[in-house]
């Protein structure tokens, strides 16, 4: 089975953004215009809108048009998006435009397009895509490119339909217009998708540093919790900034939301806060993505999890010695993302490894050669473990140090039944030794115990250099 999502991301250590200006942190606040473009029966739908308002727990009315909801869409269209346009048109922004929605705003796209705003697109309706067929959603992306450019003037390069299928990415990278995706809450970088086989970057979005959460029970009820919560998440990201692993914010805005007058001060508070630091980079989406294209372009790399079975087992079957069932098992186990790294893959083959019968074990030890024995003065190791004993000086050993490694070898194996294990690259060649002469004296069950641990640091060292 090939689990699709990735759990592991950039990992403990995040690339450096190298943000313009050595900058901190990047913040990139986002105006979703979705008004004019929500459900509604004069819309062609067959139902009233019921996401995103005041109305806490509202529900569609299927056949009928709700005068409160449509009044409180009219009002972000009317007056808040002229607040929130006048806090930020100095500012760099990116709107989210449905596209009904912008052919129903000609003065308010004149604005956006003043103010230098970056527009993508969000979708040809805004309505909920997870159960409309991919077919149905891929005409609309085309829907929403067609009348996007021919209201502004120009295609959108980002994409963000929010309220997502499945299959909204794949189909997003197959339009093949989109220099970003936003379609995904997963990082605080943008990152490389890979859809069959070509990449295709994304952005990622919010849903905590965004005012949807004034329409929600568990969301912010003030201007102040907002603000408050804007202005902790900038303050730990720029001090991740300072101390060297700079990323960006993304806030997310909606004109009948945040464009209130209780609110919209939380907007102009926060962006006070901001200016009030050094090494603040304001920027579009656009302006993210193109950046990171250019000082982070895609760069393929091996993935275990996308090997044929065949290919995965030659190159990975050697890792336990002369034992392959380990890489069988794992191919035909869950493998995904986090099994492409070295320490991912190395703790799926030693759950794999921990698994084996006590006979499997025991095996997988016996293959293992003996340190400086008759097999490596014969030429006759494996390319890892010959590497692995030259590494500690075990292939250039003097006649007196070689007998007494054959002598210690002869009565480790007479004791335990299986060689004396360990991972010389974790050790030279006086602590080899040293190993050797202590653990002999211990009972077989705490050798084996040892062996095994041995065992798996070796594969872990090992995938090291197999997956650099």
């Amino acid at each position: 089975m090939r689990y699709s999502r990735d759990m592991i991301g950039y990992g403990e250590t995040t690339p450096d953004p190298k943000w313009p200006g050595g900058a901190k942190i990047a913040v990139q606040i986002v105006i979703n215009y979705e008004e004019g473009g929500e459900n509604s029966l004069e819309h062609g739908d067959a139902a009233s809108e019921a996401f995103l308002s005041e109305i806490i727990g509202c529900q569609p009315w299927p056949g009928k048009r709700h005068w409160n909801m449509e009044s409180i869409y009219d009002y972000g269209a009317r007056a808040g998006f002229w607040r929130l346009h006048r806090l930020l048109k100095d500012t760099p922004v990116t709107i989210y435009g449905v596209a009904t929605a912008l052919e129903r705003a000609p003065e308010q796209v004149a604005a956006m397009q003043r103010a230098g705003w970056e527009i993508a697109t969000h979708g040809y309706k805004w309505i909920d895509y997870r159960d409309i067929p991919a077919e149905t959603e891929a005409e609309h992306i085309a829907k929403a490119v067609e009348l996007h450019t021919r209201v502004t003037g120009e295609r959108p390069r980002g994409f963000y339909q929010g309220r997502t299928s499945m299959n909204t990415v794949a189909l997003g990278c197959e339009e093949g217009g989109f220099e970003y995706l936003a379609d995904t809450i997963a990082d605080d970088l943008p990152y490389w998708h890979v859809h069959k086989g070509k990449p295709q970057l994304m952005v990622p979005y919010t849903m905590d540093a965004n005012d949807m959460r004034f329409s929600s029970g568990q969301g912010f009820g003030t201007g102040v919790e907002f603000f408050d919560y804007l202005r902790d998440s900038f303050d730990v990201l720029y001090a991740e900034g300072q101390a060297g692993a700079p990323k960006m914010m993304s806030i997310g805005l909606h004109c009948r939301l945040a464009g209130r007058p209780g609110r919209a001060i939380a907007v102009q508070k926060f962006l006070e806060h901001c200016r009030k630091h050094e090494g603040v980079w304001f920027a579009t989406r656009l302006d993210i993505a193109r950046h990171w294209a250019r000082t982070h372009p895609f760069q393929p790399r091996q993935r275990p999890s996308e090997m044929a079975r065949e290919d995965f087992v030659q190159k990975f079957g050697g890792i336990y010695e002369h034992s392959p069932f380990i890489a069988e098992r794992v191919w035909d186990g869950e493998m995904g993302a986090i099994h492409d790294t070295p320490a991912g893959l190395a703790a799926r083959m030693a759950q794999v490894f921990r698994g084996a019968s006590d006979e499997e074990r025991l095996g997988v030890l016996v293959a293992h050669p003996d340190l400086a024995g008759k097999l490596a003065q014969a030429k006759r190791l494996t390319a890892e473990s010959t590497s692995e004993q030259a590494s500690a000086g075990l292939d250039a050993l003097t006649d007196a140090e070689r007998e007494t490694f054959q002598a210690l070898n002869t009565e480790y194996v007479a004791k335990h039944g299986f060689p004396f294990i360990i991972a010389v690259r974790d050790h030279d060649k006086a602590g080899i030794m040293a190993a050797m002469q202590a653990r002999i004296g211990n009972d077989t069950a705490t050798e084996r115990a040892e062996a095994e641990r041995q065992v798996m640091r070796i594969a872990e060292l090992r995938l090291h250099d197999a997956l650099k």
